[in-house]
């Protein structure tokens, strides 16, 4: 038998909540409560909104998720001078 099988998805954080929880939005606009990963306790890694991150879910509760990476935000393109 297979061990516990994870979803892994990416979304982007709508609202930071108490308790080190967030709302955090998927691309199909679905919305899951999340927690941060002992990892990314352990080595102080901060959320703020819009931040895009990498979480796992369990496929018999698809509210809920951890987040386990917080992902490059997109660089955007520096200013040219004239």
């Amino acid at each position: 038998m297979p061990s516990e099988e994870v979803l892994n998805v990416e979304g982007t954080v709508l609202q930071v909540l108490p308790g080190t929880m967030f709302r955090v939005e998927l691309p199909n606009k679905h919305q899951v409560l999340a927690h941060i990963a002992g990892k990314m306790r352990k080595r102080f890694i901060r959320l703020v909104v819009g931040d895009r991150v990498k979480m796992e879910m369990s496929p018999y509760d698809l509210d809920k998720a951890r987040i386990v990476y917080r992902l490059n935000k997109t660089a955007a393109p520096a200013p040219t001078e004239r």
